[in-house]
């Protein structure tokens, strides 16, 4: 018997901490129970209200989509009501244009025709405008470049042909222009 019991402590010595201190039991057959029973204990017991939330969150998004489209479909048959009626008001101006005949139809497409015309004509009119517009302003740009070009042109010549003491003088000549000029109004 003696036996028995130093092998059991052997035993229960080997995966068992001594008491006061603390360590880890590695055998994994008699933990892995202990372990799932509490984690399941904690998911049961913290996991419930979770769940039943969402599962409420749910049942209320899936009623409001089903009260949602049951206005969406009061709305389309509401809709389709109206469609029908408008489609019987067309018919019934079908079957009078038809009792009436075709002169109307006709008396609007002369008028639309003589309407297109006369539109036409405006817009010819607007047309030939706009170019008599454009070709003037395109002429006015062609005369200020070719005065532009001009104007470079001379202004080339006259600095090609003035030398140092030709623009000497020319400043000379218009300095006693200017003080003759101030001379006078004094």
């Amino acid at each position: 018997m003696k036996n028995i019991t130093d092998s059991f402590l052997c035993l229960g010595l080997g995966y068992w901490p001594s008491a006061g201190s603390f360590g880890f039991n590695t055998d994994i057959l008699a933990t892995n129970p202990i372990n799932l029973s509490v984690v399941l204990g904690v998911l049961v017991f913290f996991g419930k209200g979770v769940l039943s939330n969402l599962l409420d969150n749910r049942k209320q998004r899936i009623l409001k989509t089903i009260r949602n489209s049951e206005e969406l479909q009061e709305g389309a048959i509401e809709q389709l009501e109206k469609a029908r009626a408008r489609l019987r008001k067309v018919e019934t101006e079908a079957d009078r244009f038809r009792v009436n005949g075709y002169s109307e139809i006709e008396r609007e497409k002369l008028n639309l025709i003589n309407s297109i015309y006369t539109t036409l004509e405006q817009f010819e009119n607007y047309k030939n405008e706009t170019i008599r517009f454009e070709q003037k302003g395109a002429i006015n740009q062609v005369r200020q470049r070719i005065f532009q070009q001009a104007l470079e042109g001379a202004l080339g010549t006259l600095n090609s042909c003035l030398n140092n003491e030709l623009h000497l003088r020319t400043i000379s000549a218009n300095i006693s222009i200017f003080g003759a000029m101030k001379e006078i109004k004094d």
